[in-house]
């Protein structure tokens, strides 16, 4: 049972619900292929019936841990960290970017766009979701659209996210995982007619590595 002091320092984002953390290759959109560090936290409410972390839902579940103890761990493996969910802006995300920046670290995070912007944010990966969408202030500040393609009409959701993104936000479609066999000739075909699109997909799937 989390007692209210603790709840306090959660809902200030002094400490935050972590569910893992691990060292390992992005395997997904413009970083692909480069190491970085994963910070999960735990935490979130968009409910994708596909997600493929359903066990990162419920924040519950994962320990209130001081965001000084999950930087100094971090820093010791990479200065390229990768804050991602559940839904990591669930949470006040300002204490643990701020001490990363001190650390000298370069700071992506993976998100639904659901929730308000906090923290400070070197890379921003936005992946909307139809049933909760991504709060308008997120659009502007995303330098890469992730929308994932489970079946052919997320490309008609895929179009009007892209209408409302930055000219310089690289555009991705992703098959979603258990339906990719279906989708990626889809994809392929359609960044073909559409090629300001690019094709991402879950190499780290393909390595076997987290």
């Amino acid at each position: 049972m989390i007692t209210e002091e603790t709840q306090e320092l959660v809902d200030r984002g002094v400490m935050l619900p972590l569910m893992e953390e691990f060292y390992t290759i992005q395997g997904e959109g413009y970083h692909k292929g480069t190491a970085a560090y994963f910070i999960r936290i735990g935490g979130c409410d968009v409910g994708c019936h596909w997600c493929d972390v359903k066990e990162s839902w419920d924040a519950g579940l994962h320990p209130p841990t001081p965001v000084g103890q999950i930087v100094e761990t971090a820093v010791k493996y990479s200065k390229t960290i990768v804050v991602t969910g559940g839904e990591p802006l669930s949470w006040d995300m300002t204490t643990l970017t701020s001490s990363l920046k001190k650390q000298g670290c370069q700071i992506h995070i993976e998100t639904s766009g659901a929730y308000p912007v906090t923290g400070i944010w070197d890379w921003i990966c936005l992946s909307p979701k139809k049933i909760k969408l991504p709060e308008p202030e997120i659009y502007p500040l995303a330098n890469e659209l992730k929308v994932i393609i489970f079946n052919k009409h997320d490309f008609k959701f895929a179009e009007e996210q892209a209408a409302q993104v930055g000219e310089h936000c690289i555009l991705y479609l992703q098959p979603e995982w258990s339906n990719r066999e279906k989708m990626i000739p889809l994809i392929v075909d359609y960044v073909m007619r559409n090629p300001k699109w690019k094709v991402s997909l879950q190499t780290h799937k393909y390595l076997n590595i987290p």
